[in-house]
């Protein structure tokens, strides 16, 4: 996927939740959209450079979002939070991400209802269906993609619709799309979240696929690169 209209910037500091302050090549100091309801300490640190999409909106306070933030040097990691959904579906429908025994996919129906539960994703293939929950991976440790990075009730939430419908014989997948390249590996962070962590094992002895993939990410794209193993 391939964001127009990209600006790089210097991180200044987050104001709040969805606001952070950035300084513009011109020496202009602008406000911009946080897309990314996760702490992301590690990441917005006074200094490091950025990029912003320029993208004005008579609904929107600021014309800017934050898109990219450069971690390391030519360590960049995407912290754009609608971008997981956008890029499966993109990934899926190329063939970057195989589906587990659904065979060739057919159709892809997002913000899917069933029973008590809602989920990103239903990929119907000439073999089944299989129902996806998407989660964004921004968090780093010694080559190891963590999350949440954060707790998070609403991952929670996920992960136990997930293993509900596996357990009534629903093919189900939850999908950790890693935002980064250089990683090896994905696993919960346990630190943050032991009951995440529980969860995740949980899902998986009662039949979830637990996916990840790490990304390809430049100022102003993002695409699936490869899967990455997933150790609990």
């Amino acid at each position: 996927m391939h964001y127009p209209n990209i600006c790089p910037a210097v991180f200044l500091r987050r104001e709040n939740r969805f606001t952070a302050a950035l300084r513009l090549p011109t020496g202009e100091e602008i406000a911009a959209h946080v897309r990314t309801t996760g702490r992301c300490a590690e990441l917005f640190r006074p200094g490091v450079p950025a990029w912003v999409q320029y993208a004005p909106s008579p609904a929107r306070k600021t014309a800017y979002t934050l898109i990219t933030v450069e971690k390391a040097p030519g360590f960049l990691v995407n912290v754009d939070s609608l971008a997981p959904n956008r890029l499966f579906a993109e990934a899926v429908t190329a063939g970057a991400i195989t589906l587990p025994a659904i065979g060739p996919v057919q159709s892809l129906r997002p913000e899917v209802t069933v029973d008590r539960s809602r989920l990103d994703f239903l990929v119907s293939g000439a073999a089944g269906e299989l129902w996806c929950e998407l989660k964004g991976v921004t968090l780093e440790r010694d080559g190891a993609a963590l999350f949440p990075d954060a707790p998070t009730e609403r991952g929670l939430k996920h992960l136990a619709e997930l293993t509900d419908l596996a357990v009534r014989g629903r093919r189900t997948a939850a999908v950790f799309l890693i935002a980064m390249e250089p990683v090896t590996r994905f696993s919960p962070n346990t630190a943050a979240q032991p009951a995440f962590a529980q969860a995740l094992r949980e899902a998986k002895a009662a039949g979830v696929e637990l996916l990840a993939y790490r990304c390809r990410v430049t100022p102003d794209s993002l695409s699936v690169l490869a899967p990455v193993p997933v150790l609990l």
